[in-house]
């Protein structure tokens, strides 16, 4: 059965012609830099430590982001220095778990990482495709679905609120919730942020709620979506023109 996933989803709202060109076309689109791969090495990090595997954190995120970078494009021009990226991510390693163990100060048994998500989506016969960091469940039965997010200084109310960022938790909600056959009431959905450049709380968890009304508001934008790729109306969404890298080029003249 095919299959749709958050990101996949989001470029389509960026613009339908774009994800033509990047799905169906399988033009490269976005090939990562130096952030993506920062991202990638301090989520495993955060994983092993919260499966509280024995390793030597540090050394293991240096070995990581290495491997993570050395995998980019050989042409990707950086626009911060990876050194001084990686002294940053010494600062953040030590907080990860007093963060957790605070904000959980009543207790939580870790469920599942990097769980995936291939759920139905209703009678699209498409599924719902979704990899979840990490999932814990307290002592009150609740289950709390928690997405980790590198960033420089940490978000600000409008990207805390902006829909096509929570929509992720949304959507991870009711498909975690699917799978599970679990109340929609005992989940809740938090970010946890991962702050490069922030001198004190370098590891910030917030709530994100995802009520009646945005959970039926994230289901109709999926549903739109599906409906336009399945009817091949792939078109230009001119506001998104001055951020994509396919602008004024051949594929996208």
């Amino acid at each position: 059965m095919a299959h749709i996933s958050f990101s996949e989803l989001k470029n389509w709202n960026f613009c339908p012609f774009y994800h033509k060109l990047t799905y169906i076309d399988k033009l490269k689109g976005f090939r990562g830099n130096e952030y993506t791969a920062f991202g990638t090495a301090i989520h495993d990090v955060c994983e092993k430590k919260l499966l509280q595997e024995s390793f030597e954190e540090q050394e293991y995120f240096l070995q990581r982001f290495e491997e993570c970078l050395a995998e980019l494009d050989s042409d990707i021009e950086f626009r911060e220095d990876p050194e001084k990226m990686a002294v940053q991510a010494m600062g953040i390693l030590p907080e990860i778990m007093p963060a957790v163990d605070k904000y959980f100060s009543d207790g939580y048994e870790v469920t599942s990482t990097e769980e995936q998500l291939m759920v139905p989506i209703g009678d699209e016969n498409y599924n719902f495709k979704g990899y979840i960091d990490l999932v814990v469940k307290t002592p009150d039965g609740k289950y709390h679905i928690i997405d980790w997010k590198s960033c420089s200084w940490g978000w600000d109310m409008r990207r805390r609120s902006d829909p096509m960022v929570t929509y992720q938790l949304t959507f991870y909600k009711i498909f975690f919730a699917q799978k599970h056959g679990i109340d929609l009431k005992d989940i809740e959905t938090h970010f946890a942020l991962l702050k490069r450049t922030a001198k004190k709380d370098r590891v910030e968890i917030f709530r994100v709620t995802s009520g009646n009304k945005k959970r039926e508001n994230a289901m109709q934008l999926l549903r739109k979506a599906l409906f336009n790729i399945k009817k091949k109306n792939y078109i230009k969404d001119k506001r998104s023109c001055g951020k994509c890298e396919f602008c004024k080029s051949p594929e996208c003249p």
